[in-house]
């Protein structure tokens, strides 16, 4: 009945009751391990017929116990050398929690090492397979031995077939005493139906004990395995398949002829010590001795087969490889363990065609940057190149002329030279494993950076220092005046080093710290749509550091403010005018172009740094269009200016037919205004004297006039000057002279604060009166 509890009582009644019992015969394993623990304190012998649990083999806890059923690790060795036959070295388990199949799956997991395979997932269950099952198909289990019941094994198999874990991609290995039809029936605890639960269980592996001899040969018994079978099947009479132990009735047998060929044996190793059997008894530890001697040594042909006992009690039997062909389990194999010899019939079908892969083989491949990207990027920046030496070699050879002169040509030699680095920086930016090995990714890596670096502060430093200069001199009038006169080109290239020596430090320290080096980023596994065994893995590289973001931070930073100071410094010279460094506008106006596309693109490429063309797409151009826009706006209207005109016209020519002349500039406007305000400031110092000496005279007057009306009043009325006084006052229209406006504004007290035409001639009458 399998039930410990009953066994139990059985046990101790047959103990305590005559007559004494010689051995032991249970059936279960649950049985066996209570009956097979306690027998060694009365010191029987026990044997099974049809115990498999793996536990039972431990000899210090079952020191007497002996089976003809095979231990269910006997499955082992059979499923490893299926493993190495179909080249299989990942291997996933999913289990029922229960002691019989947690032992054999310690024994798989120790037989697989031995044999240099491994089990790379180990799901188990109490009674809901869902999760497990989703485990597997997450970690991409392919090979997976199932150890469960039946009744778990239709749960298991539903959840497979739910989550897809079946077809070619995949084998299970399962336990092979299930019925032959145990995944149709019907089942209350699963919601598939029996042909989802046939599609999903097609093509799985069983390995069982073989508990009937294959081979047509007599047993000790005189019998062969057919001739068991058929007087077996007369005893039972109908349906023999579904009486209980039915497939274990060969072990049960054999399990009888061992035991009688033992007593056999020590009743005759007895007699040489003039003892007997029936002097047995619980106490009585040589007879036990000698019957455990010749149990251990049988060796006879049985029913089932060759009947052998290994070291710790177990039967040693062949196994039985069969698989589900059709909804119909096909034998394909048996397994001879003590010889090693598996017997092969070729006959093995699977739904891909053969057998498949134990893992899903990854092919790493690397995402190259665009070829024709590279190449055509690479024709522009060459161009660019060309074009940067021919300004470079137009400015050197016209450097004695004025205007280039000028335009601080040494300054624009550094802008058409880091021009040239920053556009050659673009081909190593375009190098990848597509051209170069790993070997010299880092040396590409450093020439991007110190070439990219060194451009950016040869080009942009030298624009920057001039509209620096321009800022500084022309934005503060009274400090700066005497500084517009002179300009030190020194001071211009000093600045230009100190930038470059800041970059050539920092570059340096950088590659010293903490190196640039290759690294490599993987994206998500890619499936083929032609071979389900294959995932590609994509790769890209990079150049980067342990510390990277610090260090592009730093460089960054710096970069950033000095594009952004570089805007504010053109916008605020814009309307400034000087020949010391005649293209500062044009300087300003590439500065605009190059901050623009400088702020953009840095972040942009940091934020597309997986995308390989279109971060070299954007970093690139961006080089090739901040570099031709400088060429052409500082170097194009000066090649056309002394193209059109020629190098060889005078300073004075050149400045007549130059809307930019000094007479047009605001500097010439300056010093003929003040040459104007000189001139005014005499004129205004002769007509204060004159206006001082009309004021005396008119003065004088008033005085007669008060002395002579005191001495004659009665002409009061009629009084008049006589002719003979010239000096005597005027009407008011003699003063009112409208051709001197300025005297006009001059005569009064606050002419300082009037404009030169807030003047009217009420100021005259006012005077006047």
């Amino acid at each position: 009945q399998c039930d410990p509890g009953q066994a139990t009582k059985y046990l101790y009644e047959l103990l305590y009751n005559d007559p004494i019992k010689i051995i032991l015969m249970p059936g279960c394993s649950s049985v066996s391990t209570l009956v097979a623990e306690a027998a060694r304190m009365w010191n029987l012998i026990v044997l099974s017929y049809g115990s498999s649990s793996p536990a039972l083999s431990n000899r210090q806890r079952f020191p007497t116990f002996f089976r003809t059923h095979p231990s269910a690790t006997l499955h082992n060795p059979t499923r490893v050398q299926l493993f190495k036959k179909w080249g299989w070295t990942k291997i996933a388990t999913i289990q029922q929690t229960t002691e019989v199949f947690t032992s054999t799956l310690d024994d798989l997991d120790q037989r697989v090492k031995e044999a240099g395979l491994e089990i790379t997932f180990r799901q188990s269950f109490f009674s809901d397979p869902a999760a497990p099952v989703r485990n597997l198909k997450r970690q991409d289990a392919r090979i997976i031995v199932g150890l469960f019941y039946e009744t778990e094994a239709r749960k298991v198999f539903c959840e497979v077939y739910k989550e897809k874990l079946y077809g070619k991609k995949y084998v299970w290995f399962l336990i092979g005493w299930y019925a032959d039809n145990w995944f149709r029936i019907k089942d209350p605890a699963i919601n598939c139906t029996e042909a989802e639960m046939a599609e999903a269980v097609e093509g799985h592996v069983t390995t069982e004990i073989v508990m009937l001899n294959p081979e047509n040969t007599r047993s000790i018994s005189n019998m062969t395995s057919q001739e068991f079978i058929e007087k077996l099947q007369k005893r039972l009479g109908k349906n023999p398949e579904e009486t209980g132990g039915f497939q274990e009735a060969p072990l049960a047998y054999d399990a009888i002829w061992a035991l009688a060929l033992a007593l056999n044996k020590t009743s005759a190793e007895l007699v040489k010590k003039g003892l007997r059997l029936e002097d047995f008894n619980y106490n009585n530890k040589n007879i036990t001795d000698e019957i455990y001697r010749a149990l251990n040594s049988s060796a006879f042909e049985g029913v089932s087969g060759h009947v052998v006992f290994d070291a710790s009690g177990s039967r040693m039997a062949w196994t039985l490889i069969e698989q589900l062909q059709g909804g119909v389990y096909k034998k394909i194999g048996y397994y001879d363990s003590t010889k090693d010899n598996l017997s092969w019939y070729n006959n093995d079908k699977w739904i891909g065609g053969a057998p498949p892969a134990d893992y899903t083989k990854v092919i790493t491949t690397f995402r190259f940057l665009s070829q024709k990207l590279f190449i055509s990027v690479s024709v522009l920046a060459s161009l660019g190149i060309l074009l940067a030496i021919i300004c470079l070699a137009f400015n050197i050879y016209n450097g004695h002329v004025r205007y280039i002169q000028n335009s601080q040509p040494y300054l624009n030699n550094m802008t058409a030279v880091g021009c040239t680095l920053a556009l050659a920086a673009v081909f190593p930016l375009g190098l990848d494993g597509y051209h170069i090995g790993p070997g010299l990714f880092p040396f590409v890596c450093q020439a991007r950076l110190w070439l990219l670096g060194l451009g950016f502060s040869l080009a942009y430093g030298s624009m920057f220092t001039k509209i620096w200069w321009v800022h500084t001199v022309f934005t503060k009038k009274e400090e700066k005046k005497e500084k517009r006169k002179t300009l030190e080109p020194w001071k211009l290239y000093a600045t230009v080093g100190l930038l470059v020596g800041l970059d050539v430090v920092t570059l340096i320290i950088w590659q010293i710290v903490d190196p640039l080096h290759r690294t490599i980023e993987e994206f998500t596994k890619e499936e083929p749509k032609t071979d389900t065994d294959v995932s590609i893995l994509p790769q890209l590289e990079h150049c980067s550091s342990t510390k990277m973001n610090t260090w592009l931070g730093i460089f960054y930073g710096f970069k950033g403010l000095l594009l952004l100071l570089g805007i504010f410094l053109a916008y605020e010279t814009k309307s400034v005018s000087t020949e010391k460094i005649n293209d500062h506008r044009a300087v300003g106006m590439a500065i605009y172009n190059v901050a623009v596309l400088c702020l953009i693109t840095a972040p942009v490429t940091m934020i597309l740094s997986s995308q390989q063309d279109a971060a070299f797409a954007f970093a690139s151009l961006a080089v090739v269009f901040s570099s031709y826009i400088t060429l052409v706006v500082l170097f194009v209207p000066k090649m056309r200016r002394l193209i059109t005109r020629g190098e060889w016209q005078s300073e004075q020519q050149d400045t007549m037919k130059t809307g930019s002349s000094t007479n047009n500039n605001e500097e010439e406007k300056s010093r003929l205004l003040e040459k104007e305000n000189r001139e005014l400031e005499k004129i205004i110092a002769e007509k204060e004297e004159r206006v001082s000496e009309l004021r005396q005279q008119l003065q004088d007057r008033q005085q007669l006039r008060s002395r002579r009306r005191s001495s004659n009043p009665s002409r009061e009325a009629g009084n008049h000057f006589s002719p003979g006084l010239s000096a005597a006052p005027a009407p008011p229209a003699p003063f009112y002279q409208p051709n001197l406006p300025l005297v006009r504004c001059l005569v009064s007290e606050q002419a300082d604060k009037l404009g030169r035409g807030n003047c009217d001639g009420s100021r005259v009458h006012l005077l006047y009166k």
